[in-house]
């Protein structure tokens, strides 16, 4: 397929590294408070999160919280605050604080909404990459994890010269290629706005020569996606009430095959302001810790359902960190984390 890979430098002064002053968006204090319960369906769910396991409140005051990826080398998570353009660092006993700002929308691109960042990744050379809901492109922070800088290189922004409407989630498997959505979130009028100028919601691969293809134009609203620790099978999360799914694809060095519906959640939407199927990641066993009703949704690798992290509220992403002892969760207005086994 044809494909169109712009390369764009764009710079502007931000503040990094810069502590909440806001209290809305303060550190909650020594002794975190906690929400929610677990559901626990099955008993495979209990090699995975400890019987007295709490949800814990870590920083809150946020509009929607998203995209968390753990940085080894800042020892913090990072996670965007997608409406208000930020990025926020959080580190254990240092709190939360302002990390980038702006993180995706420098106006370089239409939009009828000024997003920020959403989705973010760490490449293999330790490089921030982003899904840029306002700027409408996948991208790279310019500058070193140590001094971010609102500086971003282009990696994808159009496929056969038509612009992506709001690239959401990324990820990248370990020979360098990325996948990535792009559903209309970042438009005030979704499918219907007059700037959206594809005609499907697509899935697609940047792969590491610089060749963009379609991995899936089908869904309505492609959202969260993982890669199988094999990285022999695709999840992609569909965020329709209507189809509220995670799709599988076997990957082929073509693309992928063998479409098919890994897990069906529509009958359990019964208020989509407690979460539909969104960001998701997987577990060393294989497991698949995947934003959903309720809040985290565990899954199997057959696709058996064994129990939620049930937050109370919708939540959108989630990242372990290095040993995976903690789930971080972008629960709406907060971040909170959940320790593991």
């Amino acid at each position: 397929m044809k494909y169109i890979l712009c390369i764009t430098i764009c710079a502007t002064i931000i503040s990094c590294g810069t502590p909440t002053t806001n209290n809305k968006k303060e550190e909650s204090s020594n002794t975190p408070k906690s929400i929610g319960s677990i559901e626990r369906l099955d008993d495979q769910i209990n090699s995975l999160v400890p019987q007295d396991a709490k949800v814990e409140i870590l920083a809150e005051g946020f509009t929607w919280a998203e995209g968390p990826v753990w940085v080894p080398s800042l020892n913090a998570v990072l996670y965007t605050d997608v409406p208000e353009n930020t990025i926020y660092k959080y580190k254990e006993g240092e709190g939360n604080s302002v990390y980038l700002k702006p993180s995706g929308y420098t106006g370089i691109a239409p939009t009828s909404r000024e997003s920020g960042a959403n989705g973010l990744i760490l490449d293999a050379e330790g490089n921030l990459l982003m899904c840029q809901h306002g700027d409408r492109r996948v991208a790279k922070m310019a500058a070193p994890l140590h001094n971010p800088e609102s500086s971003f290189i282009t990696l994808a922004d159009q496929y056969e010269g038509k612009k992506f409407s709001s690239p959401n989630d990324l990820i990248m498997s370990s020979n360098g290629d990325i996948y990535f959505t792009d559903p209309p979130y970042g438009f005030t009028g979704q499918d219907a706005d007059s700037l959206k100028e594809m005609s499907f919601n697509g899935v697609y691969k940047l792969d590491s020569t610089g060749n963009i293809s379609v991995i899936s134009e089908n869904l309505t609203r492609p959202n969260g996606l993982a890669l199988s620790k094999d990285e022999k099978t695709l999840y992609v999360a569909n965020s329709d009430p209507e189809k509220a799914l995670w799709m599988a694809y076997d990957v082929t060095d073509s693309g992928v095959e063998n479409e098919r519906v890994f897990l069906d959640v529509t009958e359990m939407i019964g208020d989509e302001r407690k979460g539909l199927p969104d960001g998701m990641k997987v577990h060393t066993s294989g497991n698949i810790f995947a934003t959903g009703p309720g809040g985290v949704l565990v899954i199997s690798p057959e696709g058996k359902h064994l129990g939620t992290i049930m937050t109370e509220l919708a939540t959108a992403n989630c990242a372990f960190n290095s040993d995976e002892s903690i789930l971080f969760m972008t629960t709406d207005d907060y971040l909170t984390q959940i320790k593991l086994k």
